[in-house]
């Protein structure tokens, strides 16, 4: 196989959640403002969406969306720019020229613009789409009924607890990570100037990574620890960078869109 690359991806700016640090990482304390971010990459095969953020409702009025009680918690930070489908035609795209979806997992705060791309083809994780509509307790307030209704009728593939290289060049590897979620996914993109592992909530926060703890409420404890030990030895023993998409010195410190990695 001749390896190939992604022509180019952006990281689309993004509302923020401002919440307690100890729902992050046990141990921490008082309050810290997380991205939310989605990621856009151009290949020869199609345009890629990795992640789709909140919903752009919730941009407009979180209250109406999710309540008052949620709304406060969340903490949600945003301007009208910030929705999704804003974001991708300031950079001339419609949102049917996306391609292809990749859910890190279901989650509304990964997969409430779903809704905005009918025609793409969809990616999740072995058993995440199950977990989506019977999750543990602890966690089913991350899962809103009905976007999933809408979503059920999109054309999904599953990720069948493999990595999978979705256009066999080596450009873009949909790595199974479960552990949060049973079918939580990353991606890892190659490009000519660098190659990212975007972690999706395989990890919240790079502390988390270095100091190898799992977030509060995942779904299994276990496979956490393992999917965390396997980012650490992808970071060890290839050129790659890792961008934990919700910790926020990793915002800060590469670039955004309209800026791209080529």
């Amino acid at each position: 196989m001749t390896l190939a690359f992604a022509r180019r991806m952006w990281a689309l700016d993004c509302p923020s959640l401002t919440v307690e640090a100890v729902t992050l990482m046990y141990g921490l304390s008082g309050m810290v403002t997380i991205p939310m971010p989605s990621f856009l990459i151009e290949h020869p095969k199609g345009l890629v969406l990795f992640d789709t953020g909140i919903a752009p409702a919730a941009i407009d009025d979180p209250v109406a969306l999710y309540g008052q009680e949620m709304a406060d918690a969340l903490g949600i930070t945003s301007t009208p720019d910030q929705r999704l489908d804003r974001q991708i035609a300031a950079l001339g795209y419609k949102l049917t020229d996306v391609t292809h979806v990749i859910s890190s997992h279901l989650h509304f705060d990964h997969s409430g613009g779903h809704h905005l791309f009918p025609q793409a083809t969809f990616y999740c994780g072995q058993g995440e789409m199950r977990f989506a509509h019977f999750p543990d307790p602890l966690g089913d307030f991350c899962f809103m009924p009905d976007e999933l209704a809408v979503m059920s009728k999109f054309t999904w593939r599953e990720v069948p607890g493999v990595d999978v290289d979705l256009f066999g060049d080596g450009s873009m590897i949909i790595l199974f990570m479960p552990g949060h979620t049973p079918g939580e996914l990353s991606l890892k993109v190659r490009l000519s100037s660098r190659t990212f592992l975007l972690t999706g909530d395989a990890v919240h926060l790079r502390a988390a990574l270095d100091q190898e703890f799992q977030f509060p409420l995942d779904c299994d404890t276990k496979s956490s620890l393992q999917t965390l030990r396997r980012l650490k030895r992808i970071a060890e023993v290839e050129d790659t960078t890792v961008w934990i998409t919700h910790d926020p010195d990793d915002w800060a410190e590469y670039k955004h869109a309209p800026a791209c990695y080529e």
